[in-house]
């Protein structure tokens, strides 16, 4: 009997003792948590996919005091991570404070480019990824890399680390006009992926050609004149296809180039000049090829009277509209209009073959 008495007490004893040390170690947890999230600990906490949602919308209604880009663009309605990868893209190109950008630096992961603007300089190719770059489901490299023409003893894998992160049905793009015309580049570009898009952004030759002489201008004050540069000998008209303005522009021969890797079929040849008067439907064409949905529209975009170009309007909440730097839209200087013909002349074999070859008849003669 007194046995049982003294068992009893033991373990009532014993489980006062757990509860109090229950209690005491509950409340040390609990004046822990409470000491980080006072400090800011705690925002820097990961969230599931539901409370990133509701912590991107708020973050967005309190900085623009309205609804969010992506459904003002005409965004499709979409799933929780459809909607994070919309504010992320979002936040990546607008005027939204630093803090705010490390967000998406923790969703997805950095993958080789799937598609590639390959050329051509001064064809629109800066205008075409501005243009793509509205998209919820692009990320692309903001300047260019030149992996493929400069930079390529550098590595597969520096290359893959220039990308943005992007998350599962969004694809990765860059843009380097030169990859066009660089001998090795088709090789390398295959070498890495045989399944990569190709977009090559065309234009006028003559028109490019000039537009080329203009940029080097700018910068080169003393430059000659351009028609010293584009003729070997002015009295019998030969051209100087060794100065790269005229170079850039014989396509036919550059693609041919590329055809020894690439079928045509892993091709699309955007019209600079459709880019310029209609930029809706060349963007259609564009969306459809990289498997996207028709997310960029006409109400995207207006034209600058003063640029003779598109820009995209302004989305609510920023201050102005988007449009392409000074370097864009420069005046083209005056240029003897024989000079021009016996270009115009020179390109025209040329121009029928690339017509032949694409498929496509960009009406330039």
């Amino acid at each position: 009997m007194g046995c049982s008495k003294w068992r009893a007490a033991f373990n009532f004893g014993h489980l006062k003792v757990q509860s109090k040390l229950s209690v005491f170690f509950t409340m040390i947890i609990l004046f822990t948590y409470l000491f980080y999230c006072l400090n800011g600990y705690c925002d820097s906490l990961p969230r599931p996919v539901y409370d990133q949602q509701t912590h991107l919308q708020n973050k967005i209604v309190l900085n623009d005091g309205q609804e969010t880009a992506a459904k003002q663009l005409g965004a499709y309605n979409a799933s929780p991570v459809s909607f994070v990868r919309e504010q992320l893209s979002d936040l990546e190109i607008s005027d939204v404070p630093a803090t705010n950008i490390s967000i998406a630096n923790t969703f997805g992961s950095k993958k080789f480019p799937q598609a590639i603007i390959i050329g051509v300089k001064k064809g629109g190719t800066r205008a075409l990824l501005e243009f793509l770059r509205i998209h919820p489901d692009v990320r692309a490299v903001g300047a260019e890399p030149h992996f493929f023409d400069r930079f390529y003893e550098k590595g597969l894998e520096w290359y893959r680390n220039l990308m943005p992160r992007t998350l599962e049905g969004q694809i990765t793009m860059e843009k380097t006009p030169s990859y066009f015309i660089t001998k090795e580049a088709p090789r390398r570009v295959f070498s890495m992926s045989r399944h990569t898009k190709l977009i090559v952004v065309v234009r006028d030759p003559v028109t490019r050609a000039v537009s080329d002489y203009t940029q080097t201008l700018t910068k080169s004050p003393g430059l000659p004149s351009f028609q010293n540069l584009a003729f070997r000998n002015a009295t019998t008209g030969l051209i100087d296809t060794s100065w790269s303005a005229v170079r850039i522009g014989i396509y036919a021969k550059h693609l041919e180039n590329w055809l020894r890797y690439f079928p045509l079929s892993r091709f699309l040849f955007v019209s600079g000049e459709r880019l310029v008067t209609d930029p809706a439907g060349e963007m259609g064409r564009v969306q459809d090829f990289l498997g996207l949905k028709r997310v960029v529209t006409d109400k995207h975009f207006y034209f600058n009277q003063t640029k003779g170009f598109p820009c995209l309007k302004k989305p609510e909440g920023s201050s102005r509209p988007r449009c392409l730097g000074k370097s864009k839209g420069r005046p083209h200087p005056q240029i003897p209009s024989e000079v021009l013909l016996r270009l115009r002349d020179f390109y025209r074999p040329f121009n029928l073959k690339f017509y032949q070859m694409t498929g496509h008849n960009f009406g330039w003669d």
